[in-house]
């Protein structure tokens, strides 16, 4: 594939553009906004052998190519679905520290707002605390996983599964269960209370489904979607949620409200 065409094919596979016209509870006159934003997900960049369809080093070229193209375009802000990066064979913190601070410092290339969800590869050799001491998102403290702001008349809610049953932080070194991915009950509590303050058309962000989805005898949803989906309906604001994590582009509707995945930027070697 020639660079145009790369740089053609990673923007429809990233660009989204949305308008909404909604009517605010408070509010008898029509509000219509529009936004758009580039989408990336699952990158998983590792200095590592390919396994399967992922090619761990390829990620960074490919992410190269995404800031490239939606500094070119002139996008409002861009969002990443989790799995920013991987880990090497042997699991060792401070290469997976390296692996992070690289493919971080080419999304920081970015010039405008730009911010992470935290996917389950990103708490595997290192814990959640360093994740996120190593990334950016803008104007949020680095001590949010979850976390909410406003952009051009839109409410964007990003929100963090990596806990288990138990509401504990997971990290995979020390056994964590991938499949075992929750919304905090404090957690849940703040979206309702974030949502209440709020006036503007939502759009969610999650690294893992927040509907059901199982594929060879393994869950990727989260347990409790059912919980999200039930405060988001009752809200009814909210437009789509976008999340990362099964590799797949897949778009569905429930009660009103589009829940879209995203494929990986790690599959498949051609456009990096």
């Amino acid at each position: 594939m020639n660079h145009q065409g790369r740089r053609k094919f990673v923007k429809d596979l990233s660009l989204f553009s949305i308008t909404a016209t909604v009517l605010p509870f408070h509010s008898c006159a029509e509000v219509s906004n529009s936004i758009r934003f580039g989408l990336a997900s699952d990158s998983h960049y590792a200095e590592r052998s390919p396994s399967g369809t992922r090619y761990y080093k390829g990620a960074l070229g490919k992410m190269r190519d995404f800031i490239s193209v939606m500094n070119t375009i002139g996008v409002d802000l861009v969002m990443h679905l989790g799995d920013l990066k991987d880990e090497g064979p042997l699991g060792e913190t401070q290469a997976t520290l390296r692996f992070l601070r690289q493919v971080e410092m080419v999304y920081a290339g970015f010039e405008g707002p730009r911010y992470h969800c935290i996917g389950n590869h990103d708490v595997d050799s290192i814990r959640k605390e360093q994740f996120l001491a190593n990334i950016e998102n803008t104007g949020i403290s680095e001590q949010k996983s979850y976390y909410s702001f406003n952009n051009k008349g839109f409410h964007f809610i990003v929100l963090d599964a990596n806990y288990d049953q138990n509401g504990v932080n997971h990290f995979f070194k020390e056994g964590a269960d991938w499949q075992d991915t929750n919304i905090t009950p404090e957690q849940m509590a703040w979206l309702q209370n974030d949502l209440a303050q709020n006036s503007y058309p939502v759009l969610v962000f999650c690294h893992h489904p927040l509907f059901e989805y199982f594929r060879d005898g393994h869950k990727y949803h989260v347990n409790n979607y059912k919980d999200i989906q039930e405060i988001l309906e009752k809200d009814q604001r909210t437009i789509a949620v976008f999340q990362g994590h099964v590799h797949e582009e897949l778009s569905k509707e429930i009660n009103g409200i589009h829940y879209i995945t995203q494929l990986g930027m790690v599959d498949y070697q051609g456009i990096s």
